[in-house]
């Protein structure tokens, strides 16, 4: 998906707490929504999640 076709983030609020939604599979219909602690669990991991989806994306090509 390009940049041009990424919809934006959406900034919210959940029982008085911040929380951000991001669109799944370029759709609004089931959003990926977290709140800040978990906002920067994905910050601290940020290159364990790249390498997951890495390893697993040429999984996925090799099996088809």
């Amino acid at each position: 998906m390009t940049d041009e076709e990424k919809k934006g983030a959406k900034i919210g609020e959940f029982k008085g707490n911040p929380v951000i939604s991001l669109p799944v599979g370029g759709s609004d219909r089931y959003p990926f929504t977290f709140g800040l602690s978990k906002a920067k669990a994905i910050l601290e991991y940020i290159d364990d999640i790249k390498k997951f989806v890495e390893d697993n994306d040429k999984k996925k090509e090799e099996s088809n």
